[in-house]
């Protein structure tokens, strides 16, 4: 997945203004295990790089998008960020691993409990959900 993603931007770093991401960011997706983002019939496919369906009408995002949205965040340690459409929870891990202390919006109450649910499970306690519309702030 992370050869994937390195490969993209590469094609596309004129539309990046460079020709690489930031290594922290290729490292911070490679510790968040992305099968457990997503239901049990995609996890054969989590580590492709493209979305995959995570219900209700929603999906995990490419691979590629979330390194690039992280990259051109610039996220430091210790940052405060507000995620609005937390999903499977995913992006809101990987942000989380970059050192962040983040704050997630998810308007679907199904998707909310459960990315809730899957990101202390798994540890991400710089990780706050709530289920709200993103329109209302936190």
């Amino acid at each position: 997945m992370l050869r994937a993603i390195e490969k993209e931007a590469g094609e596309v770093a004129d539309w990046l203004g460079k020709d690489q991401l930031d290594p922290r960011v290729l490292a911070a997706l490679g510790r968040v295990p992305r099968h457990r983002f997503v239901p049990l019939l995609e996890e054969g496919a989590a580590y492709e790089n493209r979305p995959l369906p995570i219900g209700a009408r929603q999906t995990i995002s490419q691979p590629f998008i979330v390194a690039v949205m992280s990259d051109q965040a610039e996220i430091t340690p210790g940052a405060k960020v507000l995620e609005v459409g937390t999903g499977s929870g995913y992006q809101a891990a990987v942000l989380a691993e970059l050192g962040a202390e983040v704050y997630s919006l998810e308007v679907v109450p199904s998707l909310a409990a459960e990315a809730a649910e899957r990101l202390a499970r798994l540890g991400y306690d710089r990780v706050h959900c709530r289920e709200g519309d993103g329109a209302a702030g936190w």
